[in-house]
């Protein structure tokens, strides 16, 4: 099964599964502000992007500094409200709202792209959204800012997709990634100072780990978007809500009722024939 998907798709996996993961650390580190999360997550990344593209050779400017800012741009909004609603209710449901991304993803894609998605995409597409709206079950614990910040890290979220894809193979992918990456770095910097707290020694680790498996996270979805259409790869970061779901409850005791893991069924139903290579 493995060997019969595309390239993207299987880069799409890798990064799912990575970025679950690194949700995951950024839940634990809720003791610290988001804004001092997003500055290690960033910093971290960035120091890595840097170091392997001066080695490489390549120049650090891109071949399309508006479009690299603007991706940036976004990126740093969508990052911020998603990272903020992770320390503000449960991780699935954080994940949850987040992923309606891949279906303003297709939205923006045939708007600006001009890409064609399959009449029967939208329909999983649409069983994508109610899954997203069982899994959420109307859980009294996500109040209505969080709500308005889940949806705008989705609907920013989905226009770095597109964004992305615009670029295709003029940028390499770790310049796209250094652009977001230092502008979060400045952003937080400086918004972070009031906040700061020194980590302690058994901090260091995970907030480490978060920055590093974030950047080989971001790498293989930068990649993905890169060689194949926006509307097939996009989806397939639903599977990070599954992997999502897993650790919540393995690792903070999250639980899910039975509309719950409907849910998962009816996000399932829109990964599966997306993940063909047809």
């Amino acid at each position: 099964m493995i060997k019969q998907l595309s390239p993207g798709v299987r880069y799409m996996l890798v990064a799912a599964m990575g970025f679950a993961v690194m949700h995951a650390i950024i839940k634990s580190l809720s003791s610290f502000h988001v804004l001092q999360v997003i500055f290690f997550r960033s910093s971290i990344t960035a120091l890595l992007c840097t170091i392997f593209l001066s080695r490489q050779g390549v120049a650090l400017v891109g071949n399309n500094p508006r479009f690299l800012l603007l991706r940036a741009g976004v990126g740093v909004v969508s990052m911020t409200s998603f990272f903020t609603t992770l320390h503000r209710i449960p991780m699935g449901a954080s994940v949850s709202l987040k992923y309606l991304s891949p279906v303003f993803a297709a939205v923006f894609a045939v708007l600006f792209l001009k890409e064609r998605v399959p009449r029967y995409k939208w329909f999983f597409f649409g069983m994508a959204v109610i899954g997203v709206t069982l899994l959420k079950g109307y859980d009294a614990r996500i109040d209505t800012f969080s709500l308005v910040l889940g949806l705008t890290g989705a609907v920013t979220a989905g226009f770095v997709y597109v964004i992305i894809r615009r670029i295709g193979q003029t940028e390499h992918p770790l310049v796209i990634i250094n652009y977001f990456m230092m502008l979060a770095m400045i952003f937080s910097g400086l918004a972070m100072i009031p906040f700061w707290q020194t980590p302690v020694l058994y901090q260091w680790l995970p907030l480490l780990a978060m920055g590093s498996i974030g950047y080989f996270a971001q790498v293989f979805m930068t990649k993905a978007l890169q060689i194949e259409e926006a509307s097939k790869v996009a989806p397939i970061k639903y599977m990070q809500l599954i992997f999502s779901l897993i650790i919540g409850f393995v690792w903070f005791g999250e639980t899910y009722t039975v509309l719950s893991m409907v849910g998962i069924l009816l996000i399932l139903s829109l990964v599966v024939p997306s993940m063909l290579n047809k």
